[in-house]
């Protein structure tokens, strides 16, 4: 199964500018999603961090980590399509290389577990064959009226 933008935006509740996927290549329900995002030039953190040399921030690569694994959480079940998935943690989240805009951003999430609503998934973030960044990440799904 593969997501365009608009399939993705019925998926997840994010919507622009903090939408950080543009398709998504593979997802299997319950199980894995790889996503890409094409870093635009005119980000809006591209003039502040850093102005000499723009690096997209940690944090938002950590966070189009945590959307395709919402991707992987999400699909294939209508009911869910739509709720919120919410990042509760990371555990050995590293980043190893920069992310610049041009870049293609590839990300990769697969369940490890799934335990009383938890779910725990191994992510990563590649540009070309280097990883830029992985980690463990652990959410939960929310309920059609928010709990």
């Amino acid at each position: 199964m593969e997501l365009d933008r608009d399939g993705i935006m019925e998926l997840l509740p994010h919507r622009d500018p903090f939408l950080f996927l543009d398709r998504a290549r593979v997802v299997e329900p319950g199980v894995e999603a790889t996503a890409e995002h094409d870093v635009p030039t005119d980000a809006f953190w591209v003039p502040g961090h850093f102005p000499q040399e723009a690096v997209m921030p940690g944090v938002l690569i950590a966070e189009a980590m945590a959307q395709t694994a919402a991707i992987a959480v999400l699909a294939g079940d209508a009911d869910k399509a739509g709720h919120a998935v919410y990042l509760v943690g990371y555990d050995k989240l590293r980043f190893r290389k920069p992310v610049r805009p041009g870049d293609t951003l590839r990300l990769s999430a697969r369940l490890e577990r799934s335990r009383r609503g938890m779910v725990t998934l191994e992510a990563s973030a590649h540009v070309g064959e280097d990883r830029v960044a992985s980690g463990t990440l652990m959410a939960v799904a929310a309920a059609a009226d928010g709990s």
